[in-house]
């Protein structure tokens, strides 16, 4: 009889101390703040848009950032999730020098974005500023320099699905993974486009849900968009429809676009 008791004390400890491990880990996504865990500066289009029609990009005005730091979507969406994952801060202790610091930044974007999150005595420590944020708007050209290219991305293996993958079951199977990310504490890098139209073709870093109102049958996500430092956007999806749609903005026409998860495994 004490046998027994003994054996299942010790599976449960066991299970306790596994639960408490798979929250740690998952806390590390779950709790992601956009006034925290975004880059201070933002991507610009190499196009510009008019009623969802590309164009080449003429003179920048107020509200149209100039396109200086351009094809950076990916690579920023990916950079935040990193940072969020195998990162820490350390307010109290000196800055980097540059070239510390760019070794740093990269030892994070160099990890596979898709792992779990590293335990916090096994992050690589940022000292002297308390946030990605702070970090990124003090020293943005360094991390500019050093996150990566942004030309490659359009060579990713994963773009290929926008050409065979257009159904809205497929969406169905990508709304699941979005809301099964979430629930476990992840973030999601969704790939939008609207393929074969040209209206976009951007990654944005989806990490929570918003509130909806009452009667609005539409589910909301809180979205990190690389080109927009200032505030979340917004990503809907629409049951009756099996579709989802994106918030309107300057580059954007607004409404319907298809969603691929992208850093979610290799070779997406």
């Amino acid at each position: 009889m004490l046998g027994t008791w003994g054996k299942s004390a010790g599976v449960y400890w066991l299970s306790a101390v596994a639960a408490v491990t798979t929250v740690q880990a998952s806390a590390a996504a779950s709790d992601f703040c956009f006034d925290r865990d975004t880059l201070a500066f933002q991507n610009a289009t190499v196009l510009k848009y008019k009623d969802g029609v590309p164009f080449l990009r003429a003179k920048s005005t107020s509200d149209d950032p100039a396109n200086k730091y351009t094809r950076r979507c990916f690579v920023m969406t990916r950079t935040a999730m990193q940072f969020r994952k195998f990162a820490r801060f350390d307010p109290r202790g000196a800055p980097l020098d540059d070239k510390a610091l760019t070794a740093r930044i990269r030892s994070v974007t160099r990890r596979q974005a898709w792992a779990a999150p590293l335990p916090e005595n096994q992050r690589i420590v940022f000292p002297g500023y308390a946030s990605l944020r702070e970090m990124s708007k003090a020293r943005t050209q360094v991390f500019q320099e050093n996150i990566g290219s942004g030309f490659i991305t359009y060579f990713r293996p994963g773009n290929g699905r926008m050409f065979f993958e257009y159904s809205r079951k497929y969406q169905e199977r990508t709304h699941a993974s979005l809301d099964a990310a979430l629930s476990h504490g992840d973030l999601f890098v969704g790939y939008l486009s609207t393929y074969p139209k040209l209206s976009i073709n951007h990654a944005v870093l989806v990490y929570a849900r918003n509130k909806s109102l009452p009667g609005d049958e539409l589910e909301h996500y809180l979205a990190y968009d690389p080109n927009h430092a200032e505030a979340p956007r917004e990503l809907t999806w629409s049951p009756r429809e099996r579709a989802f749609a994106y918030q309107k903005d300057i580059d954007f026409i607004g409404g319907f676009v298809r969603v691929y998860q992208s850093y979610g495994k290799p070779l997406q």
